[in-house]
């Protein structure tokens, strides 16, 4: 059973809403443009985090070839030989990888000392990753290694 009053009341109500006097709510158009709008951005940020990923795996990685290059100058160091002036090239494993290196050892034009070049390559190309530079002088005797500096200095604090 209706009412009259209470028929009268629906009516008003829906003819206020008509009107747009008590609206409440998103349009269509309004709900489609915020949904766009948040999609761009999460497009963007995903763009930007994928950058920062591949950044970040570029920084290991030289990371990785510098430590290598290091070490090789080091071996070279350790084995306290004259070096020969020459190239030589190799593979090492690091960092559950393969990394091939080629060290390049030249005169520096100082007497006694050698220029040496590590350069290290990615495993599956022949591009650069990184290229360190290191010096290699005369091999001396274990303890005496300071003996030419020291020498004509009282306060030197070596023991000779």
């Amino acid at each position: 059973m209706i009412l009259p009053g209470r028929l009268n009341s629906s009516l008003m109500r829906n003819s206020y809403i008509m009107a747009g006097q008590h609206c409440r709510g998103f349009t269509l158009i309004e709900v489609m443009v915020s949904l766009a709008i948040i999609g761009m951005s999460l497009l963007a940020l995903a763009q930007v985090m994928g950058d920062m990923i591949d950044k970040s795996n570029a920084m290991r990685e030289k990371t990785y070839a510098s430590w290598i290059a290091q070490n090789k100058i080091a071996e070279f160091h350790l084995a306290n030989i004259i070096p020969e002036v020459s190239t030589t090239s190799g593979e090492v494993e690091y960092a559950n990888a393969t990394w091939y290196w080629r060290a390049v050892i030249s005169e520096s034009g100082v007497e006694n000392l050698y220029r040496v070049d590590v350069t290290v390559f990615y495993p599956d190309r022949d591009t650069k990753i990184r290229a360190v530079t290191g010096f290699i002088g005369e091999p001396v005797i274990p303890g005496q290694s300071n003996r030419s500096w020291n020498r004509g200095s009282q306060n030197s604090g070596a023991v000779r």
